[in-house]
C-alpha cells in the first residue's frame, strides 16, 4: 500500500507536471512560407502586402523575396530549385513557363485546395487550361490581366481636343495625331523586348481579329502567317513607331506609365496592373483617367495573369504552408484587397465588386462573355517560341526593317521552335 502510494503521487506529480509544462508550451510556430515574386513598383508592392497579411492572419509567417524583373525573379526561382534551396511558392505568369517544372516533377500539386474552392467552376477555361496539367492543379492562379488595356490621360485628351474614346483602330492612329499635334507625347511606350511584344499583340488581336490570332499563335499556321492580313498586322504595329518618344528606348513600364500620370504622354497600352500606377497616384478612373479594352463593343479581350507554382518538398510543415498559401491567395477578400490595388481582376466571379474601379468592373463584366475570351499567345507558346518571336518583333521595331521580312523571320520562329 505504501509502495502503491509512492507510485500514484509520483504519477500525479509527473502529470501535474506535465499540465503545466503544456500550459506554459508556446502556441504552435506560424507556417513560414517565402515567396519569391517580381512585384515591386509602388502599385505592385501595395496589391502583394494584401497577400502578405492575409496569409499571417491566417496563421502563416511570409517571408518576402521580391526581385525586380520577371526574368530575373523566374531564374532565382529557378536556380534555387536547382540548389535545393526551394522557396515554398514562387510567381510565374499563367502560361506555359512552368511546363517543364511539372515534366521533370519538380512542383507539388495543390488538387485539394483546387477541389475545396471548386476551382473548376469559378474559373475561366484559359486559365484552367494553364494551371490544370495532366488533370492536376500546379498552380493557384492570383489574377486575371488582360495586357492590352489603352489608358489615357484626361487632361491630354482634353488638351488635345478630344472628345471621345476610338471605336476604330483608324480613329484611335487620328487621335494619337491629335495629341501629337498639342505638343504632347502621343504614345507613352517602353522600349523593351516584352512591352513591344505585348503592343504588337493588342494590335494583332484588335486589328487582325481572333480567328487570324489563333490560327498564328495556336496553329502555328504558316499560310496564315504569310497572308495579306498579317502583314498589315506589321504595318500597322509599326505606324505607332511615329508616336513615341526619343527616349522609349529601355523605359520601364512604370515610368511609362507616370508619363501618362502627369499628363505629358496621351495614351498608354499596358496590361491592366498600370491602374496600380494611377492608384498611387492618387488618380481615380473615370475622372482622372480612362480606360477601353479595346475597339468596340466586341473586341477581343486577351486574357493573361499570374499564379503562384509550388517546389516539390516532402518536408510536412512547407506543404501545408503550400496548401495554406493556395487557399488564401484564391480566397474571395484575398482576391477583392490583391486585385483592387494591382490593377487586375479576381479569378473568381463571386466577389464584392464594390470596391472595385470601373475599369475592373468592366472587365469582370466582358470575362462572362466567352466569345471575347482571348488567351494570351503565352498561354498557346512555349517560352522558347515567345523569346524567338520577341527577338523578331524587336528588330522589327527598332530596324529599318520591311513588313515582308518580318513577315518572313516570324514565320521561321514559329516553324523552328
Amino acid at each position: 500500500m505504501i509502495k502503491a502510494t509512492k507510485l500514484g503521487s509520483a504519477i500525479a506529480l509527473a502529470l501535474a507536471a506535465c499540465g503545466a509544462a503544456q500550459a506554459q508550451a508556446p502556441a504552435a510556430a506560424p507556417l513560414k512560407a517565402t515567396v519569391i515574386h517580381w512585384w515591386t513598383s509602388g502599385g505592385e508592392s501595395q496589391a502583394v502586402k494584401q497577400f502578405a497579411d492575409a496569409y499571417n492572419k491566417a496563421g502563416g509567417q511570409w517571408i518576402d523575396n521580391a526581385i525586380a524583373g520577371a526574368d530575373q525573379s523566374r531564374a532565382t526561382t529557378i536556380n534555387r530549385i536547382v540548389g535545393g534551396n526551394a522557396p515554398t511558392a514562387a510567381q510565374f505568369n499563367t502560361s506555359k513557363q512552368f511546363r517543364d517544372f511539372v515534366e521533370q516533377g519538380l512542383l507539388n500539386n495543390v488538387d485539394d485546395v483546387a477541389a475545396a474552392g471548386k476551382w473548376d467552376q469559378i474559373m475561366p477555361p484559359s486559365i484552367l487550361a494553364a494551371i490544370k496539367i495532366n488533370g492536376h492543379f500546379y498552380a493557384a492562379p492570383v489574377d486575371i490581366h488582360m495586357p492590352a488595356w489603352f489608358f489615357y490621360s484626361k487632361a491630354a485628351y482634353k488638351k488635345a481636343g478630344i472628345a471621345n474614346e476610338p471605336q476604330t483602330w483608324d480613329e484611335f492612329l487620328a487621335q494619337l495625331a491629335k495629341l501629337k499635334a498639342a505638343g504632347l507625347v502621343p504614345l507613352a511606350f517602353g522600349g523593351q523586348v516584352w512591352q513591344e511584344k505585348i503592343t504588337f499583340d493588342a494590335i494583332f488581336a484588335m486589328v487582325g481579329g481572333s480567328d487570324l490570332y489563333l490560327k498564328v499563335y495556336r496553329d502555328r499556321d504558316q499560310k496564315a502567317v504569310m497572308s495579306p492580313a498579317f502583314k498589315q498586322v506589321l504595318v500597322d504595329f509599326k505606324k505607332l513607331k511615329a508616336f513615341v518618344d526619343a527616349g522609349s528606348p529601355g523605359r520601364n513600364w512604370n515610368d511609362a506609365t507616370a508619363m501618362v500620370v502627369s499628363g505629358k504622354a496621351g495614351v498608354q497600352i499596358m496590361g491592366d496592373w498600370a491602374k496600380g500606377e494611377f492608384s498611387s497616384a492618387k488618380q481615380v478612373a473615370g475622372k482622372d483617367f480612362g480606360c477601353f479594352p479595346g475597339f468596340g463593343p466586341k473586341a477581343p479581350y486577351i486574357v493573361a495573369g499570374d499564379a503562384f507554382v509550388f517546389p516539390k518538398t516532402t518536408d510536412a510543415n512547407a506543404v501545408k504552408a503550400q496548401k495554406l498559401l493556395a487557399t488564401v491567395v484564391t480566397s474571395p477578400a484575398a482576391q477583392v484587397a490583391f486585385n483592387s490595388r494591382k490593377g487586375a481582376i479576381p479569378i473568381r466571379g463571386d466577389v464584392d465588386e464594390s470596391t472595385l474601379d470601373i475599369c475592373a468592373r468592366q472587365g469582370l463584366a466582358i470575362i462572362k462573355d466567352k466569345s471575347r475570351q482571348l488567351p494570351n499567345a503565352e498561354m498557346l507558346a512555349s517560352p522558347d517560341t515567345t523569346g524567338a518571336l520577341q527577338d523578331v518583333l524587336t528588330s522589327y521595331w527598332n530596324k529599318n526593317q520591311s513588313p515582308e521580312d518580318a513577315q518572313k523571320a516570324f514565320a521561321r520562329a514559329l516553324k523552328d521552335q
